[in-house]
């Protein structure tokens, strides 16, 4: 018997009233069940097909069910999932040497999620500076950027201005030093206290609402920070992996050409002393993240100092290995570069038509579009989350940061037929919003 439009309806509005009865209320999602998904396009309950433009916020790079990560899951799945570090692994060993050498690294510390690649990088940077630099026990300090978002455990939020993100979870973790971001003058002043053990940042910051800094930051900073022996840390959970039309998006500051395939660093002298990352080193698949960086900071790591029953699982393993692979043998380090070049200016053409569409700014497919919040005539409001109710209801999912901010990352298997369409759907958006 054939379901009903009311019949699939019902599946949307039991759907959604299940998580808001039994769910903790930490997220307010656009109202769109979703169901299956399939390269750039997922489905909702009803079968309404949607571009997704938010890619799990970057972690699905690869595509929604890419066939060769669901062969590798399958297949591992039969075989071996988890050992914990107890044991040896036949995979972790040929997986830490195929990341290594992929990055241009000589360590890697793996872990499952963002924040806890984060954590660990926090707490490396913290004994690297006992260890290493001669900070008096318990007096390190690691310098973050206000708007950064590095996660929400208790440490991290210690290290954020989102009053979201920070309030009411005190008393919070010391040692964080914060400086505003894309500001040269600032870092070199708070670099100037010999307790400092490391800087982190984001190469853009995506929550924040995509921020670029100057060209120049990054490098900039970097060099500062080796200068004071400081570790400059950064964070590419969000930027890494293809996102902003390079592997890493620090290589636009070392001048790194990665759209030839492995990361090659540029200038060694440039690259970051360490690299975090996660999302899409799974394709979305599994949580994987790592910590990155070379022998004479990682070793301050000893049996028993850190660890994780998950990290460096044989399915973790298997999966980032072909999840890599992916961005290598299908290119999409190019292609989020010159179709993010092509998403940008046709944004553009909406910032030069209509007065709200304030600004687009981005690089690759990490995208974003400020729009001005207004109200009608009859005091209804019209801001960011009204457009994406629109975008959604015409066919694109994307969702609102800040109030006034919509994110777009799409999938970087895109192609440009697929992108171009999905522009239009978004200039018709905007041409009803106005």
């Amino acid at each position: 018997m054939q379901e009903t439009r009311t019949d699939q309806r019902s599946k949307t509005q039991r759907a959604i009233a299940l998580e808001d009865k039994y769910g903790a209320h930490n997220y307010h999602p656009l109202p769109v069940v979703l169901d299956s998904g399939k390269g750039v396009f997922v489905w909702d309950v009803e079968g309404k097909r949607y571009y997704d433009f938010l890619s799990a916020y970057s972690a699905v790079n690869q595509g929604h069910s890419h066939p060769r990560l669901v062969k590798v899951m399958q297949e591992q799945a039969g075989k071996l999932t988890l050992t914990s570090r107890a044991f040896y692994n036949s995979l972790l060993g040929e997986y830490e040497k195929f990341v290594c050498e992929f990055f241009g690294y000589e360590k890697v510390l793996p872990m499952n999620t963002g924040a806890e690649a984060v954590e660990t990088a926090l707490k490396m940077a913290r004994k690297w500076g006992y260890q290493k630099k001669g900070i008096p026990n318990g007096e390190a300090k690691i310098i973050v950027c206000e708007g950064n978002f590095h996660g929400r455990t208790i440490s991290i939020i210690s290290a954020s201005s989102d009053p979201d993100s920070r309030g009411g979870f005190g008393p919070y973790t010391p040692g964080f030093v914060s400086i505003p971001y894309n500001d040269i003058p600032a870092l070199s002043k708070a670099l100037e206290d010999p307790n400092v053990c490391a800087f982190i940042v984001e190469p853009i910051q995506g929550e924040a609402g995509v921020f670029v800094p100057a060209e120049d930051y990054i490098s900039t900073a970097n060099k500062l920070c080796k200068a004071k022996n400081v570790l400059f840390m950064a964070d590419e959970v969000q930027t890494g992996i293809a996102r902003t039309g390079r592997l890493l998006c620090s290589c636009y500051s070392t001048g790194c050409d990665c759209a030839i395939g492995e990361c090659r660093n540029g200038s060694q002298a440039l690259k970051p002393d360490v690299v975090i990352l996660g999302k899409a080193l799974s394709g979305g698949m599994y949580p994987v993240s790592v910590v990155l960086a070379d022998d004479r900071i990682m070793e301050v790591f000893t049996p028993g100092t850190h660890g994780s029953t998950y990290g460096g699982n044989p399915m973790a393993a298997a999966l980032a290995i072909e999840a890599l692979s992916i961005v290598r043998d299908e290119k999409l380090v190019e292609n989020a570069d010159r179709l993010g070049k092509i998403f940008r200016a046709e944004m553009q053409k909406l910032v030069d038509r209509y007065d709200f569409v304030k600004l687009v700014r981005g690089k690759g497919l990490l995208n974003a579009l400020i729009i001005e919040p207004r109200t009608t005539t009859d005091g209804s409001p019209k801001t960011a989350w009204e457009l994406c109710l629109l975008l959604r209801d015409n066919g694109l999912l994307a969702k609102p940061t800040h109030g006034d901010i919509i994110r777009f990352a799409p999938p970087l298997v895109i192609t440009e037929e697929q992108l171009m369409e999905a522009c239009n759907i978004i200039a018709l958006s905007v041409q009803q919003f106005a």
